[in-house]
């Protein structure tokens, strides 16, 4: 019999994921052309030509028992000192190889962390909307997620309300920025507040509270805005970053935790970090992956295609008479229900072939999201899909 933790997993198993398969089945009954899949952050755009030239490379130059062997769970040196360079080159910081641990993935590396840093009962603090995963994530350790409500019509994170949240079995606050759901990127007076509060927080319950930054989307911005890069702004965070957006390649899992040399028990949480790496399952990031990483760190997929689709997609639904908010990065487009149940909304856009997700997933009810990393075709043909939507409540 599968664990009663297991069967609650199962109650509360992935909306857009359920979405992502009810879309193909609706395909098999009415043509994949005339379903309009937006459930998933599946990129669209290929990967830099880089990426496969990096990997032909290596497989032809490299030792075989290197590329495909084991190394240190945290990952080859060589590829960690190249992140840390790389990091340092881009953003003024002063990481040094030690403190970057390769992971499977962003989602591996949030993994990771939350197994070194909680027991039992304690508590981690996010703000919504958030995805979806972090409180399976949290709940994988027996500890708590503590959302802090929305913030709209921002959505920067209501940082204001966090020193009320903060008890003495808060560990941790995950950020996401830029932010999925709704594409908002925090900005730097949004991190520095939160700093101040936090510093006044870990004096009053007298231990390290981490934030953990979940960064697969940095790169993908637009309109000339810049992300704050994290560790300028708090001390105590540990950043998680994954190639699977920046590159276009999520399956195959392939990212790394960044801690800066200021975080308080550097040593201890460096040594815990690379246990929990392999006690979870992982061992090692994948070994080629890793390999290729080093050679394509200043590669970057085809932003410019997003744009496209951002543009379109949010003047399209606007005119229609949707009241949208302007993504500034990630590739999702949040849109506030015509009816206050945002399913009701959702089950009345599968009538005209159109797969949503509700935001109530991401602890904001009252929205949906629409991932617009699809092709630019689609989107165009989804056009009076929409607009027969929007005739259902605006008429």
């Amino acid at each position: 019999m599968i664990s009663k933790s297991m069967e609650q997993l199962m109650k509360g198993n992935s909306v857009i994921r359920a979405l992502f398969e009810e879309g193909k089945e609706m395909a098999k009954e009415v043509g994949a052309e005339n379903v309009y899949d937006f459930s998933l952050g599946n990129p669209s755009v290929p990967a830099p030509e880089a990426v496969g030239t990096a990997i032909k490379k290596i497989l032809k130059n490299e030792n075989s028992l290197y590329v495909h062997g084991y190394m240190s769970n945290a990952g080859y040196e060589e590829v960690r000192e190249a992140v840390a360079q790389n990091l340092n080159q881009r953003f003024g910081t002063d990481f040094e190889w030690e403190g970057i641990l390769m992971t499977v993935g962003a989602a591996g590396g949030l993994n990771v962390v939350l197994r070194t840093l909680l027991d039992p009962g304690d508590e981690v603090i996010c703000f919504a909307p958030f995805f979806g995963e972090y409180r399976n994530y949290v709940h994988n350790y027996q500890a708590n997620l503590v959302v802090i409500p929305p913030n709209p019509p921002s959505f920067q994170p209501n940082v204001d309300m966090l020193a009320e949240m903060i008890t003495e079995r808060t560990k941790a606050v995950i950020i996401n920025n830029p932010n999925n759901p709704t594409g908002v990127v925090y900005s730097a007076e949004t991190l520095d507040r939160l700093e101040v509060i936090l510093k006044a927080a870990e004096e009053r319950i007298g231990h390290p509270i981490y934030v953990i930054s979940d960064e697969p989307y940095r790169e993908l911005v637009y309109d000339g805005v810049e992300v704050p890069f994290m560790t300028k702004h708090i001390r105590n965070c540990i950043i998680g970053y994954s190639f699977s957006k920046s590159l276009s390649l999520p399956g195959e899992r392939i990212g790394y935790l960044a801690v800066p040399k200021a975080a308080d028990d550097y040593e201890s949480l460096l040594e815990g970090l690379a246990i929990a790496n392999r006690v979870l399952g992982f061992v090692n990031a994948p070994s080629l992956q890793q390999l290729m990483i080093r050679e394509c760190l200043n590669e970057q997929t085809d932003v410019a295609a997003y744009d496209k689709n951002r543009k379109f997609l949010y003047e399209s639904l606007k005119d229609m008479g949707f009241e949208c908010v302007k993504p500034e990065g990630a590739f999702y487009l949040f849109v506030k229900s015509p009816v206050a149940d945002e399913k009701a909304f959702v089950a009345e856009a599968k009538k005209h072939h159109l797969l949503l997700v509700p935001a109530s997933s991401f602890g904001c009810p009252g929205y949906v999201r629409i991932a617009y990393c699809v092709s630019y075709d689609m989107i165009k043909r989804s056009m009076p899909a929409f607009k027969a939507l929007a005739e259902v409540y605006f008429g």
